[in-house]
């Protein structure tokens, strides 16, 4: 099932949805996070329906099985400008992941700064692939593109712990606020690159602010995810990345809290 057909399959009304997780999404033994958190925006939507999501922050409490998933939002409060949601998402009645949504209308600024544009040292088309392999690289990779542009694949022994991923979803649908969600939370940690056996890793936390709507949305463009871990000690990571749009827009910042079994 793709992306798309994922998200069109959670129904619900209000601040309560539900959805059928199916194997092919889990990441280890849970949920692809990326996904978890698109449900929850979800749920989100159905209270604040227009108004931009600039800031989504998400707290990965337990691992989700596949199969049946409860999402529940309230508002937390409602400014002049910036609303703040709340949503749980469940696993049967354990509460297995934490979202706060901060949605702003947009106001007048004298303020405007982008990121620089990264360096990347191979382009989309000379980029190595990284191909999916069942029972070798996580189920949920099989829904996207992954190409080095700079760094390397995971367990390489690399120099340092950064990456440039060119990724995109093996989806038709043009490229949304779910699928931003998405795309943030699909690349493997660049810690990883430097390790030189396989080890799990997973997201304790992770903060997404979104930078605006005025993107290349092609659904078959290629993003890139520039990340680097930049803290790293007692089996915990600290790491940041930058969305890019196929036409090279900063879109969101990334900044995720990663343990590492290693």
């Amino acid at each position: 099932m793709s992306f798309s057909q994922m998200m069109a399959a959670v129904q619900g009304a209000d601040g309560e949805w539900r959805a059928n997780v199916t194997p092919d999404w889990l990441q280890g033994r849970t949920l692809f996070g990326g996904l978890q958190a698109a449900i929850a925006v979800r749920a989100m939507r159905g209270l604040v329906p227009e108004t931009p999501l600039r800031t989504l922050q998400a707290t990965f409490i337990a691992p989700v099985a596949a199969g049946d998933l409860r999402a529940v939002a309230r508002v937390l409060r409602v400014g002049k400008s910036a609303t703040h949601v709340e949503a749980d998402l469940y696993d049967g009645e354990r509460i297995a992941c934490r979202t706060l949504g901060i949605f702003g209308t947009a106001r007048d600024s004298v303020l405007a700064i982008a990121p620089p544009a990264p360096q990347v040292p191979a382009g989309v088309e000379q980029a190595r692939e990284l191909r999916y392999v069942e029972g070798v690289t996580p189920a949920f990779t099989q829904h996207l593109s992954f190409r080095w542009g700079g760094g390397v694949f995971p367990f390489r022994g690399g120099a340092e712990a950064k990456t440039q991923i060119y990724v995109r979803l093996r989806d038709t649908v043009p490229v949304g606020e779910m699928q931003l969600i998405a795309l943030a939370d699909s690349i493997p940690s660049p810690g990883l690159s430097v390790l030189t056996t396989r080890a799990p890793a997973s997201s304790l936390t992770w903060t997404l602010e979104l930078l605006g709507r005025g993107y290349d949305a092609a659904a078959d463009g290629w993003w890139l995810m520039d990340a680097e871990v930049s803290a790293a000690g007692e089996g915990y990571m600290s790491q940041s990345a930058t969305l890019w749009s196929p036409d090279r827009r900063a879109v969101a910042l990334s900044r995720q809290s990663v343990v590492v079994f290693a």
